[in-house]
């Protein structure tokens, strides 16, 4: 079975991973809306800290896609993301990964992260170009493009390092395909048969070959961003 439409959390996390890697030890890092701390195991030579509204419960209004559980016994700080109790330029790295969406106003948060941040710290963020409701009732934003983050981050006082995109339009019309069988079954109440089991198969060799050929069509769709930028 092809591969293809499987490597969006695979590549982010790596992405994720790296870049904290490279922050020098002893550094402060907020790792905000934090969830159930995915990233805590990946901080050992930082002194972490963690932040999250703290409202989600693995069931949210049961609506859309969700988690069914969802521990956060261990989150340093419970509080609205947008106003931190944390001292001004208090951290060396911030952190916020796949949030944005679910937090009603993001241009403030990317206003409190640059509060937060000393002069050349670093904000690392991911966030989906395009997503299927999760979280509900707290979801807002379906994603975010490169051009939200080049037009907002310099105007909160970042100097962008990176933008890389993630995956590419094949990709994700392959990662929709995959959810058809459980899709169908939710909302259609139908289980797919042996038939439509080939159709998918085809399907997806078909969108493994165009996305081994493919040359730039990120630029309409893909799974989502990663970005580094500094505070100035």
């Amino acid at each position: 079975m092809s591969s293809v439409g499987q490597q969006n959390e695979i590549n982010r996390h790596a992405w994720v991973k790296e870049i904290i890697r490279a922050i020098p030890g002893g550094h402060r890092l907020l790792d905000a809306g934090a969830g159930e701390g995915r990233y805590k195991q990946n901080c050992h030579h930082l002194v972490y800290v963690s932040q999250d509204f703290g409202m989600y419960d693995g069931r949210g209004d049961r609506r859309g896609l969700q988690m069914g559980t969802w521990e956060q016994k261990d989150v340093d700080i419970i509080c609205d993301i947008t106003d931190i109790p944390e001292p001004d330029r208090s951290f060396d790295a911030v952190l916020c990964t796949e949030v944005l969406e679910h937090i009603p106003d993001p241009l403030k948060a990317l206003g409190e992260f640059g509060r937060l941040l000393r002069h050349g710290g670093l904000l690392i963020l991911t966030a989906p170009f395009c997503s299927l409701t999760h979280f509900a009732p707290f979801h807002y934003y379906t994603g975010f493009n490169r051009y939200f983050f080049e037009t907002h981050l310099p105007d909160k006082g970042f100097e962008i390092l990176e933008i890389k995109e993630n995956g590419n339009f094949f990709e994700y019309l392959a990662q929709e395909i995959r959810r058809i069988p459980d899709v169908a079954q939710r909302y259609s109440r139908k289980k797919v048969s042996f038939i439509d089991k080939n159709i998918m198969k085809a399907m997806l060799f078909l969108l493994q070959n165009l996305s081994g050929e493919d040359s730039g069509s990120n630029e309409i769709l893909h799974f989502g961003c990663f970005v580094l930028a500094r505070k100035v």
